[in-house]
Order: C-alpha cells, then structure tokens, then sequence
C-alpha cells in the first residue's frame, strides 16, 4: 500500500461547510474517515466555502487567493444560493464554467480528480414554508441540468445527490435542528459516494 499522502479540496457553500454540524459531520470531514479507514493516506480536507456564498462570490474569493495546483481531487458543490437569490442561470453557467476550469488546474489538470455534486432541492424543507417558491424545485433542476452539462463537457466526474436530499421531505432526521441544513447522516451519503469515486482513482 502506498503510504503517499492525499489532498481533497472542497469548494462550495453552507452544504460543504456543514452549517449547524460539527466540522467533523460535514461531508469532507466524512469523506476522508472513510478513505483512511479503507488504509488511504489523506490530510485533513481544505475548505474553501462559505454559508451563503453564490457561485461568483466563491469564484471572486479563489481569484483573490494564492492557493496550490496540487491537490489530488477536488469537489465543487455551488449553486443554490444563485437559485435561491433569483439570479441569472446564464451567469451562473458562466461562474461554473470558470470554477470547474480552476478545480481541475487545483487537481493538477487530472479532470476525472474533480467531482461536482448536484444542487439539494432545498424546497422539500421546513424551511420552504417560510419561503415559499413554487418553481424551486424545477429551478434547482434546470440548475442541475447545467452543471451536468458542464461536467460532461469537461469529462470531470458527477454526482447526483438532489434525488436523495428530497428524501428530507418524509425523513426529519436528514436535517439540523433548522430546518433547512443537512445533518450528518445526510452527509454520511454523499461521502460514501464521494469515497468510493475516490477510492476507484487512487
């Protein structure tokens, strides 16, 4: 077994920080305990995130910053802030374009390092109730639709999550005590998927 150590970047919103987890819920944190307990090398995960962060705000922030080319995968999860917010899904193409371009220069340009995962459909929450939008859900697809567009472009790797977050419509224990951000058991779900793509490309 090699004993190389690995990096994971994570670049998204409140969803890759694990607003109202504690950090070790959160789905990067998650992600890498299952790689080292499958008897891969990883350091902690890097984060750059932020709760309430649209795409452009992350893309301004990685511009600002002087960050390594070399990591050895790299998630992108944005975009629902962008919905949620109203804002053009003609801009976001545009910012998601630019940040799939600079996760996969972070992946040292190995494009099937980068996973992106699909938008939650925030609209099945308690949350909802007190911002009610009927189209969100469809607005979240159309969403989703250019980010699997853009990945399939860009040959970087995919993950559909969306399907599984609605599930928190039924299921309370899917989300924190607000109502509207996943728990760690949501989280434990996409980390398995996250893991086991890694897991394939090591």
């Amino acid at each position: 077994m090699s004993t190389h150590i690995n990096s994971l970047l994570c670049l998204g919103d409140s969803y890759t920080v694990g607003e109202s987890v504690p950090l070790h819920q959160s789905f990067p944190y998650q992600t890498v305990q299952l790689l080292r307990k499958a008897g891969l090398h990883f350091n902690a995960p890097e984060m750059i995130a932020q709760t309430n962060w649209t795409s452009f705000e992350l893309a301004d922030h990685i511009i600002k910053q002087l960050l390594s080319d070399s990591y050895n995968f790299v998630s992108l999860l944005i975009g629902v802030n962008n919905q949620f917010r109203g804002l053009s899904i003609t801009d976001f193409a545009a910012d998601f374009e630019f940040l799939l371009k600079k996760a996969i220069h972070f992946a040292g340009s190995k494009a099937n390092h980068v996973i992106v995962l699909s938008i939650p459909d925030w609209s099945v929450t308690k949350f909802a109730v007190k911002h009610p939008n009927k189209n969100a859900s469809k607005e979240i697809d159309d969403y989703n639709a250019v980010c699997a567009m853009l990945a399939t472009k860009y040959h970087v790797q995919l993950i559909d999550i969306t399907a599984e977050t609605r599930l928190a419509k039924n299921d309370s224990s899917l989300l924190t005590g607000n109502g509207l951000h996943y728990s760690g058991k949501e989280y434990s779900i996409w980390a398995a998927k996250i893991a086991a793509l890694i897991k394939k490309s090591v």
